[in-house]
């Protein structure tokens, strides 16, 4: 899918009140995302980061670039890009926001809310080694297969909650991550007659 493609198929759908997938409870820790497009040879890619193993809260996750919304951040598109700014070297002024998805809200306690972006040209990478491990890039046309995605319902302290996986060659995105991808997949999916 290219950018054109994309752009049409994003504004085409309303954007929900609420994610489907989210668990609703009170007390939240609010955090933001970027869900970073990158263009590499007319085909948009998703950018992923995989978490250092030695960190306290969910150590080799693979996550998009984001975190805790500081007090110092406006809003959560600001807390989205400086994030990137910091664990990825993707500055902000490189990223064309085009929306933000309803919060998705985790049963780990944090309110997430993804800010979607495309990026207008490359960029070096600069990982933040405390904050990342490794950055990789996935086609969003492997996403877009409603094949690729899957979701398990889970027991957890006597309620059931639905997680998202998604096996990509050796790796394993799951979690928040996966749920966001899948909701950023369906509200692509719109009928081929209509473009």
């Amino acid at each position: 899918m290219d950018q054109a493609e994309f752009r049409l198929r994003f504004n085409l759908h309303p954007l929900a009140a609420q994610d489907p997938a989210a668990f609703p409870h009170l007390g939240l820790r609010k955090a933001a995302v970027l869900i970073p497009l990158l263009d590499i040879n007319g085909e948009l890619n998703l950018i992923l980061t995989q978490r250092p193993m030695h960190l306290r809260a969910h150590p080799g996750q693979i996550s998009f670039p984001g975190g805790k919304i500081e007090p110092s951040d406006p809003d959560a598109i600001a807390a989205a890009l400086r994030e990137a700014e910091e664990e990825i070297g993707l500055l902000r002024q490189n990223v064309d926001v085009i929306g933000t998805f309803p919060a998705h809200n985790t049963f780990t306690g944090f309110e997430i809310t993804p800010v979607v972006g495309i990026i207008k040209q490359t960029f070096e990478l600069k990982l933040d080694p405390g904050e990342v491990a490794d950055c990789f890039t996935v086609p969003l046309s492997f996403f877009i297969v409603p094949g690729n995605r899957h979701q398990k319902r889970f027991l957890r302290q006597g309620r059931y909650y639905c997680v998202h996986f998604i096996p990509y060659q050796q790796r394993f995105i799951w979690g928040a991550t996966a749920a966001i991808i899948d909701h950023l997949c369906r509200h692509l999916s719109i009928p081929e007659d209509i473009i």
